[in-house]
């Protein structure tokens, strides 16, 4: 006679230090319950009981994250339950609603087991994603590194050279790379003339944007840096800097080419792009971190959370609190926040919003969170429906266009 195992269920509530862990069996009767810690032994731990035990099916409310990513590698099936559903579900249990720790890791395991058959999985993002994804961290990581060496260059100049500071728009930019390559101390400057500089300029390229009278002033009026033999001898020093910069740009631009590359193969590209002021980056950005896994995102809220646009609210008894939200994906919230932040400039409605919200009186960081909170809608709905955005589909910014047609 064959032996049929019992079916389990686990329920984990994440926290930053510690997650608790219920399981329940096919009966809703809880079989254990634990702590671990957030360690890499403590993530082992919690995956070697959980298979000891019997269940294969986990919930927990966060999409992502070193618990998610334990528990996918070591092939649990893992559904997210959003935190409002936690919320309702409480009720079941406690007609105060009041949350602990352990309760909720209760309340996950139990209500997957009685309604877990409608909620999809989470699927491991496709090889098209994470590849994409890896190029856009490592650009971004380079372009930190490239302000970083920069800084370094910029303070070495303000002691050396300091009329070559603010000289051009961007000191890690073409012009003020080629110019510092060409006159690299003070000695060198002093051989510029005004025919002499525009001549330089012409061959460089230089878009004029400030005149050569004025470019020639700066350098003339800024503080005396190092002359003579001693920056002869720092020149060194400046070129070191200079080289890394050159490499750190170089690298950049190569990632960018392999990303607009790899974007433009993705099934999901469409999607980002459509949005405005979406560019190659943000765009590629936006999907990279995101993903393409639906299940991640049950809601638009969730997505909101992650990204942390959504402040972070707690409430016990009488007292509730609302405060800015610490535990989030920082690069998408970077990105969210900067796409909804120029979303503006094109957008009608983005920018009526943008206006409204700084008139109520908040800061501008406020404001484009919270504008950044409003797209996360449009974008979640995008997403599900695997639909570009159409701006004769939004019906905020139609509804703002009819009344200024009124």
């Amino acid at each position: 006679m064959t032996n049929v195992q019992p079916r389990r269920f686990g329920g984990i509530d994440w926290a930053t230090d510690d997650h608790a862990v219920c399981v329940v069996d096919d009966a809703g009767v809880v079989v254990d319950e634990f702590t671990v810690d957030h360690s890499a032994v403590g993530l082992g731990q919690l995956c070697a009981r959980l298979a000891s035990l019997g269940a294969r099916r986990i919930a927990i409310e966060r999409p992502d994250g070193p618990v998610v990513d334990v528990l996918m590698d070591a092939d649990f099936d893992v559904v997210v339950v959003v935190s409002r559903s936690v919320k309702a579900f409480r009720e079941r249990y406690a007609t105060s609603g009041s949350k602990s720790d352990r309760g909720d890791a209760y309340v996950l395991a139990d209500c997957l087991r009685t309604d877990g058959h409608r909620w999809p999985s989470l699927q491991p993002d496709t090889p098209a994603t994470t590849t994409l994804r890896s190029h856009v961290r490592a650009r971004a990581d380079l372009v930190v590194t490239r302000v970083a060496v920069t800084n370094q260059l910029r303070a070495h100049l303000l002691i050396n050279f300091p009329g070559a500071v603010g000289l051009f728009s961007d000191l890690d930019g073409k012009t003020s790379r080629r110019f510092l390559h060409r006159f690299t101390t003070e000695n060198d400057a002093a051989w510029l003339t005004e025919k002499r500089l525009e001549n330089w300029l012409r061959s460089n390229g230089y878009n004029m944007k400030r005149s050569r009278a004025a470019l020639l002033g700066h350098l003339q009026s800024a503080p005396q840096g190092t002359t003579g033999i001693d920056a002869t001898a720092r020149t060194s020093v400046t070129l070191a800097y200079l080289d890394v910069v050159e490499a750190i740009v170089e690298q950049i631009h190569q990632l960018e080419v392999h990303i607009a590359s790899l974007l433009d193969q993705h099934p999901d590209a469409p999607i980002f792009q459509s949005l405005p002021r979406c560019g190659t980056i943000r765009a590629a950005t936006l999907l990279a971190e995101i993903g393409d896994c639906r299940a991640k995102f049950p809601n638009a809220d969730s997505l909101a959370c992650l990204a942390g646009v959504a402040p972070s609210t707690r409430a016990s008894g009488r007292q509730r609190s609302v405060s800015f939200r610490w535990a989030s994906n920082t690069r998408l919230r970077n990105v969210l926040c900067s796409f909804a932040g120029d979303s503006r400039k094109s957008n009608e409605w983005a920018a009526h919003r943008y206006q409204q919200l700084r008139a109520d009186g908040k800061r501008h960081p406020h404001a484009e969170r919270i504008l950044a909170r409003t797209w996360t809608q449009i974008i979640w709905r995008c997403w599900q429906d695997d639909q570009p955005y159409d701006p004769a589909r939004h019906a905020g910014l139609q509804k703002l266009r009819a009344l200024e047609l009124t």
